[in-house]
């Protein structure tokens, strides 16, 4: 072959081959378009509902709310993830480069946002609230009013200007002691104002909701029969009671960070409750201790299905606890069927926060009245049979959060904390702890990864030997 039919032969060469790579780019590029993995969609997913929450209901920049919550501690498909936001249709739409794998959330009336994974925003639009109500100026001190009156105390002062001490990413801290607030900290670009999502430990303000209910005699804690799919096996056998012990039974992956049962549910599913009660059972019922947050979306669904309607349902939150106890900012949001995500989707600004913590101290009475079961708080921190030491039987927990190879119990070692305290945690660092010895209260909100190894547990060691 001449050097001239060479040339022809690899410029032709060169040709198909690119004709192929174009091919294969393209095939790759339909499929992922027309088939998203669902690790891409859970990707997706998540971004939409974090920014439309964070923009509509805690009032952020969405494009700050993508690259610090979604992209920074997340996956790392996350970071090639993009958002547009439309105001007027109060949609967060989310993609893998803006095209792949798209997922939308949509923000409703008193509701906050909810993902829409079948797409049907309209659908999902018709699910709200009326608005929330103002609440009033007042001069009042907190909790009564918004008026704080900071402790004159050195030693509170210094243990809440420790970095060290409040821990990377702190975003809120806020201590009661006596039924007052006596300090509070606010990260950059943060206030008092600030909603903030309580993930996990928005479990507790569930269970709790369960004890109005329970108040009111609309359920109580041993019925069972749950759901119509449990009636031909054991699973009819769980009972309220086990739910809140998070001993169901029920199979459940809790692992995040890839496609588990907690995050397809969360971001793929239309119906959370439902899906989760589709879950054989692993163990016996009542014998094992499984954390899962499929359990507390079921809790929800079952409360929600002990009411007349939707619409007492859907109101039940605000009107039996949120305003009751002065919690104007608190926003609990559903699924897009309609049930309150109970596991997951509690925003509240840190004031309301330590107003839920201060409830609990209160055994559950505020201003004088009881708005769950007089020794319903009491049982909700007592230990459960299932996790001894670990879990209360109300979603709660009996320390602080492990790491660093430490469980159980063995989370507070080395730290001064009372014996009474018991724990509200949350993913990414939230964490509440109620101590009722000292009378105190510390709430402690960020965007804290687990991998950062912080631990609140000497913050609020320092803060009762402070107070004592």
């Amino acid at each position: 072959m001449t050097a001239g039919g060479n040339m022809r032969f690899f410029a032709a060469l060169v040709k198909w081959l690119l004709v192929l790579v174009a091919v294969i780019v393209a095939g790759v590029a339909a499929w992922l378009y027309l088939f998203p993995p669902d690790l891409i969609r859970v990707g997706t997913g998540y971004a939409a509902k974090i920014v439309c929450s964070n923009a509509f209901v805690a009032g952020r920049d969405p494009d700050e709310v993508l690259s610090v919550d979604v992209q920074a501690p997340g996956h790392p498909v996350l970071r090639l993830v993009t958002v547009s936001v439309d105001r007027n249709e109060r949609t967060v739409r989310a993609g893998l480069l803006g095209v792949f794998g798209r997922s939308v959330a949509v923000a409703r009336e008193g509701l906050g946002c909810a993902s829409v994974p079948d797409g049907d925003v309209a659908k999902a639009r018709e699910i709200a609230l009326p608005a929330v109500p103002e609440a009033a100026d007042s001069a009042a001190l907190w909790p009564d009013g918004e008026a704080v009156a900071p402790s004159q105390s050195p030693a509170i002062a210094a243990i809440l200007d420790d970095p060290l001490m409040a821990g990377p990413g702190m975003r809120a801290v806020v201590v009661v002691h006596n039924g007052r607030i006596v300090g509070e900290r606010y990260g950059e670009g943060f206030s008092a104002e600030t909603p903030l999502l309580g993930w996990s430990m928005t479990k507790t303000v569930n269970a709790a909701i369960v004890g109005t209910l329970v108040r009111e005699e609309r359920m109580t804690l041993s019925d069972n029969d749950l759901f119509e799919a449990w009636s031909a096996d054991e699973r009819d056998d769980i009972s309220v009671a086990d739910l809140m012990a998070m001993a169901s039974g029920l199979a459940f992956n809790e692992d995040y960070g890839d496609v588990t049962d907690v995050t397809r549910m969360l971001y793929l599913e239309p119906d959370m409750a439902g899906f989760a009660a589709d879950k054989p059972l692993a163990a016996p019922v009542g014998s094992l201790f499984s954390y899962s947050s499929g359990t507390a979306t079921m809790l929800s669904r079952v409360w929600q299905n002990a009411l007349d309607s939707r619409e007492e349902a859907l109101g039940w939150p605000r009107s039996r606890l949120f305003l009751p106890l002065g919690m104007h900012s608190a926003v609990l949001e559903t699924d897009e069927s309609g049930t309150f995500v109970g596991s997951s989707y509690l925003y509240a600004d840190a004031r309301d926060w330590a107003r839920f913590g201060q409830f609990l101290l209160q055994d559950g009475r505020w201003n004088g009245q009881a708005l769950v079961p007089d020794g319903f708080v009491a049982w909700m921190r007592e230990p459960s049979s299932a996790a001894p030491g670990d879990y209360g039987k109300g979603q709660v927990w009996m320390h602080g959060p492990a790491g660093g190879g430490a469980d159980g119990p063995a989370a507070d070692a080395g730290f001064a904390i009372p014996d009474d305290a018991y724990w509200l945690l949350g993913h990414d660092g939230q964490s509440m702890a109620i101590i009722p010895s000292r009378k105190l209260v510390v709430l402690r909100m960020g965007l804290t990864p687990s991998k950062l190894s912080y631990k609140p547990q000497a913050l609020v060691a320092a803060l009762a030997a402070a107070v004592e």
